[in-house]
């Protein structure tokens, strides 16, 4: 089925959640109920900015269990809705420096978010290991995540391969979409800001009958933008429903409509393997390229039945769609005179569609004198992608090129040919087991094992090359933890796990690769407070990760094949804070030491460091909220990010250390920033924030010295939200 047969009931859907949007506003408007200002009792915000003040989560919807985050043995840092509003972000890479142990990698030019945790990245072209309410949500073009639906961001660290099949050893993410609200309350907001930043977002939700409730979230963004000639447009639609279908019986849709058009932006370049040479807005690409436009439809339906007080099930069904569309001209080599820069121009035309089935049986037991909690899980998907590219990489006879110093946009634009047109279909399908025993009053023993079987093949032609390529990658991933609870408020935990995750390609004989197999060891504290406002977690890691590809020792040149015998390691401490400290004070702190490197490559300085990964990075964000004589209440904050050092290209090859050539490293930053609220009533406020306070310059992440990414300058943004 083609993916834009899909396009007519995605639009039918928004259609019809509409509709009810517009009737309930007609049939059930009605004022809120008033809330009380005093400070020692938030107000919980049904829509709009969170004034919950909750920083601090007790429990994570991605690790399937009803074991509280304390007392579960896996570091797990929640991003609250209070936070992600209290740090005036509207995208997920805009949160990621509060999270110890994050790092940023190549994001296609802007056009997606890819990150990595705890160190060992992944294929440099594949997203981030990212669910969707607990599916996946990796898989295809991924617009940059826009967080208008978002109730908050689960980080699990650590493997999650036995409750999710195929994953980097780091860590997973999970996004949790806003649901509905049975009150009915409505939610407008506008902001605008330097560099001609403008957002509209609208929340509404409330129940259309007894047993069916409403949220329709919507979001509309223009950028400008800071780097020349490169602005970016977004629609965001999200609806959901929940219906209930009897006392026992719920079934939830959660849906989302994302577009992001921007040109593919490859950033800067280092002139002599330093950076600074060319400004930080200088683009060099061509604005006659026009935008690449990427577009995500999902569709997501959960049935869950109570059978009793002990057990329940869920099933669950998922359909994703994405397309990526455009042209593009990207910088390839900067050549000797340190100012003329080559390029190519490309053209792609790239769809997905990803299915996915869950069913799981969850429940509690005494057996042995001790409690169980059980997980009983059946995963099976099937993912279709196409990838279309045409290319134009000139020669020195006709070169495409710009001076980096003074571009001239606008010339003649070669015509690309054909390069990549490939078609790859995915199947598996996955049975999963977890148990959290309760040993006695002070003992946890969580329990999971996965087992995954999977088909590939990948058709089509790839670089000018012919590809038939069939796998059929089987894995078993185990996981075991262990949390001893001294106190009420303390816990101390260590698990170990295992991760895979398949390679693609072939090697000189055509035979496929050995799936990527990783293996984590973890131990830590966990503190919470009485109240379960703060919570602390320290942890100590070490992460390894074997099979990874690397070249071909008996094959070399511009032909050259891989093997997967390489190896990387990943070990270092962290910890992760937040909490509402007191009646006036939330806080947000983390700080990570991580040390990331090659332990066996054919090609690569063994030893050497992995690309964007720092030894050091932290962040703190403070916000003090309180009442004026007037009953309005405000809040004033601020915080920092601090990322260090890191090596800017992939580790340095051993003829490069043979040789004494210098590493390129992007160096170290740090940047602040500035929030504040003030509510004027009940119904109306005023936001301002400040990112890059002191328009620090800086350097995000990099793929190569020809493809840097920097961070934004100083911007100001200010907004009003209203509910009524």
């Amino acid at each position: 089925m083609s993916i834009r047969s899909f396009r007519p009931a995605t639009a039918a859907i928004a259609q019809a959640v509409a509709l009810l949007f517009v009737h309930s506003a007609i049939a059930q408007a009605q004022d809120t109920a008033s809330v009380t200002d005093a400070p020692q009792m938030p107000v919980v915000e049904v829509v709009g900015r969170s004034q919950s003040g909750v920083y601090h989560a007790s429990e994570a919807e991605a690790a399937k269990t009803e074991l509280p985050l304390r007392e579960l043995p896996q570091s797990v840092r929640v991003i609250t809705r209070q936070a992600i509003d209290d740090l005036g972000v509207t995208r997920l890479d805009e949160v990621l420096d509060y999270v110890g142990g994050v790092s940023r990698q190549n994001n296609f030019g802007g056009l997606w978010d890819n990150i990595v945790i705890r160190g060992l990245p992944g294929n440099e072209n594949v997203n981030m290991a990212t669910l969707l309410n607990g599916f996946a949500g990796n898989r295809g073009f991924n617009a940059p995540r826009d967080l208008a639906g978002v109730e908050r961001i689960e980080f699990l660290k650590g493997p999650a391969a036995a409750l999710y099949g195929s994953s980097e050893p780091g860590g997973t993410l999970n996004i949790v979409s806003k649901r509905p609200a049975w009150k009915t309350a409505h939610a407008v907001e506008a902001y605008a800001g330097s560099h001609g930043f403008k957002r509209a977002a609208l929340d509404a939700t409330g129940a259309l009958s007894d047993t069916l409730a409403y949220r329709l979230n919507v979001a509309l963004e223009d950028r400008d933008g800071w780097r020349d000639h490169v602005g970016t447009k977004r629609v965001v639609l999200a609806p959901a429903l929940t219906w209930r279908l009897g006392d026992d019986t719920v079934l939830d849709y959660r849906g989302e409509y994302l577009r992001h058009a921007a040109p593919l932006d490859r950033g800067v370049v280092a002139v002599g393997n330093r950076l600074g040479a060319v400004p930080r807005h200088r683009f060099f690409g061509e604005p006659a390229d026009g935008d690449v436009t990427v577009a995500n439809h999902t569709h997501q339906f959960v049935l869950t039945h109570a059978w009793d007080g002990q057990w329940r099930s869920r099933m669950g069904l998922s359909l994703r769609e994405t397309t990526l569309e455009g042209f593009s001209t990207e910088q390839t080599t900067l050549q000797a005179d340190q100012r003329t820069l080559w390029r190519q121009r490309r053209y792609r035309d790239n769809e997905s569609v990803d299915a996915v089935l869950q069913a799981e049986l969850l429940g509690a037991i005494d057996m042995g004198g001790h409690r169980h909690e059980l997980l009983l899980g059946l995963e099976t998907y099937r993912y279709r992608l196409d990838t279309l590219m045409l290319r134009a990489n000139p020669s020195a006879a006709a070169p495409y090129l710009i001076d980096i110093y003074a571009p001239v946009y606008g010339q003649p634009q070669p015509v690309p040919t054909a390069h990549t047109d490939s078609r790859e279909r995915q199947q598996g399908t996955s049975l999963y087991l977890q148990d959290v025993v309760h040993l006695d009053t002070h003992w946890r023993l969580l329990l999971g094992l996965r087992v995954d079987t999977n088909e590939q093949t990948l058709k089509g032609v790839s670089n000018r090359r012919p590809v038939d390529q069939r796998q059929s990658p089987t894995a078993t991933s185990p996981r075991i933890g262990l949390s001893w609870l001294p106190t009420a408020q303390w816990t101390l935990y260590a698990n170990v796990g295992e991760s895979f995750r398949p390679n693609t390609g072939v090697d000189r004989d055509g035979e496929a690769f050995r799936s990527e197999r990783g293996r984590a060891i973890e131990a830590g504290t966990k503190w919470e407070s009485a109240d379960r406002r703060v919570g602390v977690t320290a942890a100590v890691f070490d992460i390894r990760k074997r099979n990874v590809l690397t070249a071909d020792p008996a094959n070399t040149g511009s032909d050259s094949f891989k093997v997967a015998t390489g190896e990387v390691r990943s070990r270092g401490v962290e910890m992760d804070l937040s909490g509402r400290l007191s009646t006036h004070w939330r806080v947000n702190a983390s700080f990570v030491l991580n040390d990331a490197e090659v332990t066996r490559d054919n090609a690569l300085q063994e030893g050497g460091r992995l690309s964007n990964i720092a030894r050091v990075n932290g962040s703190v964000l403070a916000v003090y909220e309180d009442v004026l004589p007037g009953g309005q209440r405000f809040s004033v904050g601020g915080g920092f990010t601090h990322v260090g050092k890191r090596l800017g290209q992939q580790a340095r090859t051993k003829d490069e250390a043979q040789l004494g050539a210098p590493a390129f490293n992007l160096p170290a930053y740090t940047t602040a920033k500035l929030v504040a609220n003030w509510r004027l009533n009940p119904s109306l406020r005023l936001s301002l924030d400040v990112d890059n306070v002191f328009d620090r310059t800086y350097y995000a992440s990099s793929y190569s010295r020809e493809w840097v990414a920097p961070g934004a300058p100083r911007s100001v943004t200010v907004g009003i939200q209203a509910k009524f």
